[in-house]
């Protein structure tokens, strides 16, 4: 064979590695747009694109089950179009991966947990977020005899606290200002009260606190179920909005994730955690984090999941920082 062959027959080998694994690299390309342009994807149907944007960081698993494929299959073409859905993934939550700074002295530890209105142990529940040491504890789904008994076992350490319908504020700071949110979408039906306000008075400073519990949402083979939480999110953005305090902390079980479009009332009004996952419900397999810590003249260093309780959801602690 001569050489003028030999080459020609390495070209033509050349090109079929080349051309193995298009699905491969297609889906890769596919999957890296839907990272960087989730945006994009229609919310009037179904509210596909809040669906979406709710489970956005598990977008990841596919992109690393298609790296296994493209090993496999040996295709350089598909590791190459990989690098677009790794390099999105990375820029989005990447960060949030990165060790959490290290604690100071004067950081405010916050407590947000929905304790569940079924939770068997409320008193074992109170118990174990005393334990984290925050200065706020923040509690959603508070009935009657619980309440009672979260209210005794959190008073010797927490003797400040504001109860409005199924959501309270335990502190150890001075509590003042306190009163409730309105944030009941229309029809939701009279006595639905899950929202309050509250400015506590700590040693770096006054701060605005505002708790709230968002309705649910269901997923359905229609699509996202959600249009009275989303209607929620904008009354209580409107509450952010007129808040006079220059520092404030939202804590609450928001029913959505900061990336789903829906909650942009409020993340465009407040930072969201630097660093941590913390993933909180369901508590048995932690999907989405839908508990949430955002602040305003702070900044929310760190979020993390604490040890499972009687709730289904599991409790989030986070510290927050001003200067």
């Amino acid at each position: 064979m001569t050489k003028r062959a030999e080459r020609a027959g390495a070209g033509v080998a050349d090109g079929r590695v080349w051309r193995r694994g298009r699905v491969l690299a297609g889906t890769a390309v596919f999957a890296g747009l839907l990272l960087l342009f989730h945006g994009v994807v229609p919310n009037r149907v179904g509210r596909l694109g809040s669906l979406l944007e709710s489970f956005l960081p598990w977008l990841g698993v596919p992109v690393v089950v298609l790296l296994v494929l493209a090993l496999v299959r040996r295709s350089p073409l598909a590791l190459v179009a990989l690098l677009l859905p790794a390099a999105a993934w990375t820029y989005l939550f990447g960060g949030l991966l990165l060790p959490a700074p290290e604690p100071g002295d004067d950081d405010l530890v916050v407590v947000q947990h929905n304790v569940s209105d079924e939770n068997p142990d409320p008193e074992g529940t109170a118990r174990a977020l005393v334990r984290a040491e925050p200065d706020l504890i923040a509690l959603e789904e508070l009935v009657s005899p619980a309440l009672e008994v979260y209210a005794e076992t959190l008073a010797p350490d927490y003797p400040y606290r504001t109860v409005r319908g199924t959501v309270g504020l335990w502190s150890k700071h001075p509590l003042d200002g306190t009163g409730p949110l309105d944030i009941a979408p229309q029809g939701i039906g009279e006595g639905w009260e899950r929202g309050l306000r509250a400015v506590a008075h700590t040693p770096r400073g006054d701060i605005a606190v505002h708790v709230a519990h968002l309705p649910s949402v269901r997923v359905r083979a229609s699509g996202l179920a959600s249009s009275w939480r989303d209607e929620s999110a904008g009354l209580l953005g409107d509450a952010l909005g007129a808040e006079e305090q220059s520092r404030v902390v939202l804590l609450g079980d928001l029913n959505g994730t900061v990336d789903d479009r829906a909650l942009a009332p409020l993340t465009s009004r407040l930072d969201v955690a630097e660093r941590g996952l913390a993933l909180s419900f369901p508590a048995g397999f932690p999907v989405a984090r839908i508990d949430q810590v955002m602040a305003r003249g702070a900044t929310v260093e760190s979020v993390r999941t604490l040890s499972a309780t009687g709730s289904d959801h599991l409790p989030v602690a986070a510290r927050v920082t001003w200067d």
